[in-house]
């Protein structure tokens, strides 16, 4: 099989680029990385994760996703959870691990290269999985930090690790242009577009992204 017409599918850790990008002091443009990874091959589908917290009233994160969910993104969030840890403080949690390897797992029989944006050890264990159904796995994060944002048991695992900073003139955005802004008011009324059964998440409307985990005193 040609390059060409391999079938591609990215996974795209959202908190974990953010964080990774954001290291090396670029902004990812994601109209650039979409059209990079369609001329790769056939583009099945891009999918980003991200938690949101549901009762802040904006973020600036908001309009980049609702950018990229009306621009050939698909979005798949969820609310994220409080709780007090041992020392009574607050904490804020939203990982979105499972879902992106539920979703992993459901598209492996139909792709033949899976792409992950995200250097998280958890994920090893996912890229072992889909390789055995006969998925190249290319893993996209940087050693180029110290520590490393990849944690070395995941680069292992994969059949092609790739530093972003390769990519950054291709999917970086450039420094003069004007930040990205929310393309339109809400959705009401929208057409809901057509996604074959296997493919079929929901998405609730993002607000915020946040890491992992993170404290708020």
């Amino acid at each position: 099989m040609s390059a060409q017409t391999e079938k591609i599918a990215l996974f795209i850790d959202g908190a974990n680029l953010y964080a990774t990008a954001k290291s090396l002091g670029f902004d990812i443009d994601y109209k650039r990385l979409l059209r990079e990874f369609q001329s790769r091959g056939y583009l099945v589908r891009a999918f980003y994760y991200t938690a949101v917290i549901e009762d802040q009233e904006y973020s600036s994160i908001r309009p980049l996703i609702d950018w990229l969910d009306y621009n050939g993104y698909t979005v798949v969030t969820k609310a994220t959870k409080e709780f007090v840890d041992q020392t009574g403080r607050r904490k804020v949690k939203g990982n979105m691990d499972i879902e992106l390897a539920v979703d992993a797992m459901e598209l492996a029989p139909h792709i033949d290269q899976m792409v992950l944006f995200s250097g998280d050890g958890d994920f090893r264990s996912l890229v072992e999985a889909v390789q055995r159904r006969g998925v190249r796995v290319i893993v996209v994060s940087t050693i180029s930090t110290q520590p490393p944002m990849v944690a070395d048991e995941l680069r292992r695992q994969a059949d092609q690790f790739v530093d972003i900073l390769e990519l950054q003139s291709k999917i970086g955005r450039d420094p003069a242009e004007r930040p990205m802004r929310e393309p339109r008011e809400p959705r009401e009324g929208r057409e809901p577009r057509h996604t074959p059964q296997f493919l079929q998440r929901s998405a609730a409307t993002a607000r915020v992204e946040v890491d992992d985990e993170f404290e708020e005193d």
